[in-house]
């Protein structure tokens, strides 16, 4: 099994009003040898809004904002913004977050040229009803029965008289354009999903998006396969560019008898074709053993959601226990190596 170093706690929660509750699962970009770091901070009501630091190496914060970076500004993002992640793409900045009104939970996206100044671009995820949702998706052939079993319990609210939609977070941009085009992945319960090859944003309209979920099959590129990952998998860290292939360090969910247990996982996509799976780790890249991960505002996560590499280092940061920034770290090298012993077959 790959060695993981546990590094501890990075950043806490502070008396400051927008992050009193809990700061976690943080978007992180390098840059040198400084770290942007804009982590998910929550007050009461569970709600959320964005803070921002700086670390000076993998693991030194040397400054912190004192207010959010980013908040509520329009109706669909009414009751926080959630779990940034953020890459760069030429000269502009991508972080996408999960926009929730109270109701919905859905991927949206914020640009930057200078990770001071960000320009809101909405939601980018599709507005589709649980049961347009299914209608398409099943038009060819039908869904894992776990898509209705995550996703029908929105229709609970369908009787408030709110636009109720499906729920679809865990946005995450590939960091570079893949011959000339745009990719990224999404999670639509239980899998994680794939959006391969649009030219910009502005592609993703109601017409794309439908005919994207009448192949729905087709861009599902990892579903839950492992004990550890039984119940459902997100997108975590943006992907890491590698000679073997795209590294994802992404979470996985299994249930017992506390409650759900999220840990860190991996696998490799293909290079030129990012909708190809070419190995995954059998067992956990890490899990909730740490006291900071095992008691917080949700007992046994560990969240990854930002990276940084120094030398052959990769530092991965992630939300532990819904409550607090931890850290761990592996080698990049090593890590290939071992994925590579479990290539799909």
């Amino acid at each position: 099994m790959i060695k993981v170093n546990k590094h501890g706690i990075i950043l806490q929660k502070t008396t400051l009003g927008f992050e009193n509750e809990a700061v976690l699962n943080p978007a992180a970009i390098q840059e040198g040898n400084k770290v942007h770091m804009f982590y998910r901070a929550v007050t009461k009501n569970n709600y959320s809004s964005i803070g921002y630091c700086l670390l000076e190496g993998p693991l030194t914060v040397i400054s912190r904002k004192d207010t959010p970076v980013l908040f509520t500004q329009f109706p669909y993002e009414s009751q926080g913004l959630e779990d940034p992640r953020i890459v760069k793409i030429e000269d502009t900045y991508y972080l996408t977050y999960t926009a929730y009104d109270g109701i919905n939970a859905l991927g949206a996206l914020a640009t930057s040229k200078d990770l001071i100044h960000f320009d809101k671009k909405g939601l980018i995820v599709p507005l589709l009803t649980f049961v347009d949702f299914l209608r398409l998706a099943e038009s060819k052939s039908k869904l894992n029965q776990k898509y209705i079993r995550y996703n029908e319990h929105n229709r609970a609210y369908e009787d408030s008289g709110e636009e109720v939609y499906l729920w679809d977070k865990n946005v995450v941009f590939f960091p570079r354009k893949i011959d000339g085009k745009i990719s990224f992945l999404h999670r639509i319960k239980p899998d994680i999903q794939i959006v391969v090859a649009i030219d910009s944003i502005e592609d993703l309209t109601p017409e794309f998006w439908q005919n994207y979920f009448l192949r729905m099959n087709d861009y599902i590129v990892l579903a839950p396969k492992y004990d550890h990952e039984v119940n459902y998998i997100g997108a975590g860290c943006p992907p890491i560019e590698t000679e073997a292939g795209w590294l994802l360090i992404y979470h996985g969910v299994h249930d017992t008898i506390k409650g759900y247990v999220y840990s860190a996982c991996a696998a490799l996509l293909d290079l030129k074709n990012p909708q190809l799976e070419i190995a995954r780790l059998p067992y956990p890249l890490f899990f909730p053993e740490m006291q900071w991960e095992l008691k917080g505002e949700v007992n046994n996560v560990c969240f990854p959601t930002g990276t940084a590499l120094f030398d052959d280092e990769l530092y991965i940061y992630y939300g532990a226990a819904d409550e607090r920034i931890a850290c761990a770290s592996v080698s990049l090298s090593e890590l290939v190596q071992e994925l590579l012993q479990f290539q799909k077959t």
